[in-house]
């Protein structure tokens, strides 16, 4: 199957909504990317607009959760796609949608610290089994690298 992969520059214009499918996660939002050119006397015109809804499935999940938000400046690169339905009048329409497979601050506009994601697995569990093993944050044995190896919540913190 051929996919079409593109590159959309714009701003979230929806508040990001997680979901869960099955056992999967999905965070669902919509980018509007806008073109403007200037004018001859200085001032700015408005061109087209497009707006397409965001797929963001599993890995992608927990780094858009707790970095993004609406009206941020974001890049998406991804795998577009039709997606077909009948509106509550039955009429049959149709909207872009995009199944994200990178998505980033557009650093253009922005400003942002990123932080990486490490997973949690058999050598780096999760920062509350740690927590729990040490018997709590004030214990005086625990080993001050601890909270330098796992992130649990890691992401962008973005300001416009």
């Amino acid at each position: 199957m051929y996919e079409t992969t593109l590159t959309v520059v714009g701003n979230i214009a929806s508040e990001p909504r997680r979901l869960r499918v099955g056992e999967h996660e999905l965070i669902k939002f919509r980018v509007a990317s806008n073109s403007r050119k200037r004018l001859a006397d200085g001032s700015w015109e408005t061109g087209n607009s497009l707006f397409v809804t965001v797929n963001c499935w599993d890995k992608l999940v927990t780094g858009v959760g707790a970095s993004l938000s609406k009206g941020l400046p974001v890049v998406v690169v991804g795998h577009v796609f039709t997606s077909e339905y009948e509106d509550k009048d039955g009429v049959r329409r149709s909207s872009l949608e995009m199944r994200a497979t990178a998505i980033g601050p557009n650093l253009a506009r922005c400003a942002a610290r990123v932080e990486k994601i490490i997973a949690a697995g058999p050598e780096n569990p999760p920062a509350t089994a740690r927590a729990e093993e040490s018997d709590g944050p004030d214990c005086a044995d625990v080993d001050s690298d601890a909270d330098d190896e796992v992130a649990d919540t890691a992401g962008m913190a973005m300001t416009a």
